[in-house]
C-alpha cells in the first residue's frame, strides 16, 4: 500500500471526534515520525495538555521565505449516521481508505506529513503544523498557535492546507478549485415580538405570525448578487475551458440582471456558484415559548450570515433588514473580519502548475470558499492561505457530499497523486 494511504490509515485511527478532541494521541504519533526522519525541530504546544499542536520545520536553503503547511487533526462527530464500515477503523475497501477524516483532513494531512517525510530539497523552511480544534472554532489549536507563538511563523508569507485542490467534472472538463479568500462569517439575533396571552384564546396576527412572515420572507428572498474579484477570475477561468455552449450560461452568471435566472436555469449545477456571487443568511435556531398554555410575546431566530470578501457587518445587516422588514430586531452578536480584503495570488501560478504537471488535462481555477478554515485565523499574522488538498477524483465522486457526511472515503489513487503534487510545490517553491 502506498505511503499516504498507510498514514491516513493510521491517523483516522485516532478518535480525534470534536467535542472532546483528545487529540494529544496523534499529535504525538506524527512528532515520533518526523523525528524519526531527521527533522529535529519539533515543538508540541497548547493551552490544553491533552490538545496540544506540533509545528515541526524542515530546514531549507535560506533562499525563499519560509513556506506553511497547516491542517487540522480533529474531526466532527458521526453520531446518529449509517456507515458502511466503522468510521475510526480506516477500512481499506476497494481501493479506498475509508473513515471519518478520510477527506476533512486527515487525508489533506497524510498528504502532507508524506511529502515532508521525504525530505525534499527546499529553497526555503518548510513549517508543519498539525492543529487542534478547527472544527469548533481554532481555540485550542491555530488561535493558540498565534496569539502565543507568533515567532513561530516569522517570515511566512503564504501557507497551504484546507479547502481546495479536489477536482470537479463539468461539462466533459475537469477542474481544480484552488480556495485564494473564504467569506467571513457573521452571527445576527433577529428577534420578533407580539401580544402574548393565554393559548386557550384565539391569537391572530402575534407573535408566531409574524415568526413565520419572517422566516418566509428569508426563503423566498435573496440578498444582491455582487460580483468580486475572485468570483469573476473563477467564473472566467471556467467559462474559458469550457465548451461553447457551455460557457454561455456561465458567463451570465457575471451579469446581475441575469444572475438569478442562470441560476435556476443551471439548476443543480449551478449551486456551487449561487454563494461566491452574494452573501448569504440561514436561519439556524429558532426559540419562541416556555409552556404550552401560554401565547409567547417573543421569539428569537439565530441567523447564519456569511459574508463576501470587500463587505461588513453592516453591509450584511442591511441586506437582512431589506428582507425581513422594519418589524424584527436584528443584532449583529458574532462578526470574524477577514484579516486583509486583498488576494495574493503570488503562489497561484505554481500551485497551478504542479496539479497540471500531474494531470495535464485538468484547470486550476480559484476559489472563493463559501466556509471558514484555519486560514483566516493565520491570515492575521499576514499570511496569504491558499486551500490546496490536491486529489485527482474519479468522476462523479463529489468531495463536498461527503465530508461530514457518513460513508466518508478517499481513493488511494487520488492520495497518491495529491502527496505528489505537494512534493512538486516543495521542490520548486521559491526557485
Amino acid at each position: 500500500m502506498s505511503e499516504p494511504a498507510a498514514l491516513l490509515q493510521r491517523l483516522i485511527r485516532f478518535d480525534t471526534t470534536n467535542p472532546p478532541g483528545n487529540e494529544r494521541a496523534l499529535v504525538e504519533y506524527v512528532a515520533g515520525l518526523v523525528r524519526e526522519a531527521g527533522i529535529d525541530d519539533v515543538k508540541l504546544l497548547g493551552g490544553d495538555p491533552e490538545r496540544p499542536n506540533l509545528v515541526a520545520r524542515l530546514p531549507g536553503e535560506g533562499s525563499a521565505p519560509p513556506l506553511l503547511l497547516q491542517g487540522h487533526a480533529d474531526v466532527v462527530p458521526t453520531e446518529g449516521q449509517q456507515w458502511t464500515h466503522p468510521p475510526f477503523e480506516g477500512t481499506l475497501v476497494d481501493g479506498e481508505v475509508w473513515g471519518r477524516g478520510a477527506l476533512d483532513m486527515k487525508g489533506g494531512l497524510a498528504m502532507m506529513i508524506s511529502a515532508v517525510l521525504r525530505r525534499p530539497r527546499t529553497a526555503g523552511d518548510v513549517i508543519l503544523a498539525v492543529v487542534a480544534d478547527e472544527e469548533r472554532g481554532s481555540h485550542a489549536g491555530a488561535r493558540f498557535l498565534v496569539e502565543h507563538h507568533p515567532e513561530l511563523f516569522a517570515g511566512v508569507r503564504y501557507s497551504l492546507g484546507e479547502f481546495g485542490g479536489f477536482s470537479n467534472d463539468a461539462a466533459g472538463r475537469r477542474f481544480y478549485p484552488i480556495q485564494v479568500a473564504e467569506k467571513q462569517k457573521c452571527a445576527i439575533v433577529a428577534t420578533v415580538r407580539g401580544p402574548g396571552g393565554h393559548g386557550s384564546m384565539p391569537m391572530r396576527g402575534g407573535t408566531s405570525a409574524r415568526l413565520a412572515r419572517m422566516l418566509r420572507a428569508l426563503d423566498r428572498r435573496r440578498p444582491p448578487i455582487h460580483v468580486t474579484d475572485v468570483a469573476r477570475r473563477s467564473v472566467e477561468a471556467m467559462a474559458a475551458a469550457l465548451p461553447a455552449p457551455a460557457a454561455v450560461p456561465v458567463r451570465a452568471l457575471l451579469n446581475p440582471r441575469l444572475t438569478d435566472a442562470t441560476l435556476r436555469v443551471l439548476g443543480e449545477a449551478g449551486k456551487p456558484f449561487e454563494p461566491a456571487l452574494r452573501n448569504t443568511v440561514n436561519a439556524v435556531i429558532v426559540r419562541a415559548g416556555g409552556s404550552n398554555n401560554v401565547v409567547p410575546a417573543e421569539a428569537t431566530v439565530e441567523l447564519d450570515c456569511r459574508i463576501l470578501p470587500g463587505f461588513g457587518a453592516d453591509d450584511m445587516l442591511a441586506e437582512v433588514r431589506a428582507i425581513v422588514g422594519d418589524e424584527v430586531e436584528l443584532e449583529v452578536t458574532r462578526y470574524d473580519p477577514a484579516p486583509t480584503q486583498a488576494v495574493d495570488y503570488g503562489l497561484f501560478d505554481l500551485l497551478a502548475g504542479a496539479l497540471c504537471e500531474h494531470d495535464a488535462s485538468g484547470t486550476p481555477i480559484p476559489l472563493l470558499l463559501p466556509g471558514i478554515t484555519d486560514g483566516r485565523v493565520f491570515g492575521k499574522l499576514g499570511i496569504q492561505h491558499y486551500g490546496f488538498v490536491p486529489l485527482k477524483l474519479p468522476k462523479g465522486m463529489r468531495f463536498t457530499e461527503l465530508i461530514h457526511a457518513a460513508d466518508e472515503r478517499v481513493p488511494v489513487e487520488a492520495l497518491d497523486f495529491g502527496a505528489a503534487a505537494i512534493g512538486t510545490v516543495l521542490e520548486r517553491y521559491g526557485r
